[in-house]
């Protein structure tokens, strides 16, 4: 009674949770990007919705579990129904095990893949369900205080589940306590190539012959030119090293001294135009992605990692280090540096495609 009490009214904890589900999903997505301390507030709030969408769920699943568990009332939402609050569990409950335990690994994928894949298999069946489910808002039955009251209480006991949960991983010394902001977990710093091994999609070249290989440095540029492998390793091992987090969307990240060529410098050589704003990066497989001219000066293509050549499948020969971008913005096998005028909007469908073909 006292739960029922505590619940708002049973359409608005409807709509909230398909608030709650639709912010979810997009924080999650959009956190994908976010790669500096800067934008630790975005992991915050998608842990706190997390929790209030818990005790959302509570309530709903108290409202309607007569209707679950009576098969004599069943229609054909039922089933749906039940998957989708599956899926939504299973979402939930992967990212506190995530939050809470070590580098936990389910078929060589880290658990945090698993949670990210639950999340947005959540909406396609949400959809569905709501074909059968779907009610317009109403305000019957709402009083505007006692609402607002329920809804700060639900907020407010999410955001302490949050505080509580960090706070027990901390004092008990729980493997999940040491990991980034980003929630991604530390494996294999300053061990050369001995750390994991991952590409975006499809994205898996065969190994490339450095001598065969060569950098072409193009687009909006005075003097262009390319660059063979023996002048990149010739004259800038030793002299320009990064020291940078790669932190891979899948959930772990690694900390590495980069060696190679610092992009600021290529572009010297090439003179810029005035018209250059962004630094298009490209892979052998097409896969590419731009930065900003001011901040690719800054970034390193890398030949070596803590000293060693980088392997094959970290990007032999040629990779991108970009300081607080996530790892999927780190591109490999780096084949092509192109000035442009214009963001590349294309780099979404490409990272995506490339290496399927």
């Amino acid at each position: 009674m006292a739960l029922a009490r505590l619940a708002p009214p049973p359409r608005l904890v409807d709509w909230s949770i398909l608030a709650l589900v639709g912010f979810e999903v997009g924080s999650g997505l959009v956190s994908l990007t976010v790669g500096t301390p800067d934008g630790a507030w975005l992991f915050v709030l998608h842990a706190i919705a997390g929790f209030t969408l818990v005790g959302l769920l509570l309530f709903k699943f108290r409202r309607v579990r007569h209707r679950v568990t009576d098969t004599a009332r069943w229609d054909g939402g039922t089933p749906v129904s039940i998957l989708l609050g599956t899926l939504a569990l299973a979402a939930l409950g992967t990212g506190v095990v995530w939050a809470l335990a070590g580098p936990v690994r389910v078929a060589g994928w880290p658990l945090l893949f698993g949670h990210m894949v639950l999340g947005v298999s959540v909406v396609p069946v949400l959809l569905w369900h709501l074909r059968h489910r779907f009610r317009l808002p109403s305000t019957a039955g709402v009083e505007a205080r006692r609402t607002s009251l329920q809804y700060i209480a639900l907020v407010g006991t999410g955001a302490l589940a949050w505080r509580v949960q960090g706070a027990v991983s901390d004092a008990l010394s729980l493997p999940g306590a040491d990991r980034r902001f980003t929630g991604s977990k530390e494996d294999g710093s300053d061990a050369g190539n001995e750390f994991p091994v991952t590409s975006w999609v499809a994205d898996d070249p065969d190994p490339i012959d450095a001598g065969d290989w060569a950098l072409s440095v193009t687009g909006e540029v005075e003097q262009p030119r390319s660059v063979t492998y023996d002048t990149l390793v010739g004259t800038t091992v030793g002299e320009e090293r990064e020291r940078a987090t790669l932190d891979c969307t899948s959930g772990w990240y690694s900390d590495h001294d980069w060696h190679g060529v610092r992009v600021g410098d290529l572009l010297d050589q090439v003179e810029p135009t005035d018209e250059a704003r962004w630094v298009r990066f490209r892979s052998v497989t097409g896969y590419r992605w731009s930065l900003p001219l001011e901040e690719a000066r800054d970034a390193l293509l890398a030949t070596h990692v803590d000293g060693e050549p980088l392997s094959h499948g970290h990007g032999y020969p040629l990779r991108l280090v970009a300081p607080g971008r996530r790892g999927f913005q780190w591109v490999k096998w780096v084949d092509s540096v192109e000035l442009t005028r214009r963001q590349d909007l294309g780099q979404w469908v490409a990272i995506h495609v490339s290496g399927l073909g």
